[in-house]
């Protein structure tokens, strides 16, 4: 298979959120099972949630297709971290910890971990993250994601209003510098 780009890798993202909310809430009912875990403090619909996901994850395409810096696609990636590797590990983790099927773990483990592969391959092999700096954004991913489980949505909020404008910020430092 030929490899992917990388900002034509990060479309994998949304496509593989819109499925696995599919698992979740058409297949199965992962709200039931998330409440029965976990506190009950996302008052957004799953619905809610689709499309508050999915939009910030194409702004995030959008912000780096038209940047190109390694913020843009760091910030990308913290998102992806986040949202979608640390959620395969939720689930995992849910299953294994609760004897429990949580739904989402088959579309978590079949889309999202491969799905990302390609994504961070990509932003390997074009420099614009390195190895550590991975590490980097993987734990401070799952920081993200554990607060937003027990604080709720205004982590997420807080944390795409901070990350988009120290991307808009960056790239106008550079663009001041470079004339």
């Amino acid at each position: 298979m030929p490899r992917l780009p990388f900002a034509t890798a990060l479309l994998l993202a949304p496509l593989a959120y819109a499925i696995h909310h599919g698992e979740e809430h058409v297949v199965f009912n992962f709200r039931a099972w998330r409440v029965k875990y976990f506190p009950d403090n996302n008052a957004l619909t799953t619905e809610a949630v689709l499309v508050v996901l999915i939009s910030i994850a194409l702004v995030y395409l959008l912000l780096h297709a038209t940047m190109r810096t390694r913020i843009s696609a760091c910030m990308a990636i913290l998102f992806l971290m986040a949202t979608q590797v640390h959620n395969a590990i939720f689930h995992l983790g849910g299953t294994l910890v609760f004897a429990d099927f949580s739904p989402g773990l088959i579309t978590a483990i079949a889309l999202y971990l491969p799905a990302n592969y390609i994504i961070v391959r990509a932003a390997l092999a074009e420099g614009l993250v390195s190895r550590q700096q991975l590490g980097m954004l993987f734990i401070a991913g799952g920081v993200l994601f554990w607060a937003f489980e027990y604080v709720g949505p205004v982590v997420l909020l807080v944390t795409t209003l901070l990350t988009w404008t120290w991307t808009l910020a960056s790239a106008r430092s550079a663009n001041i510098k470079a004339t």
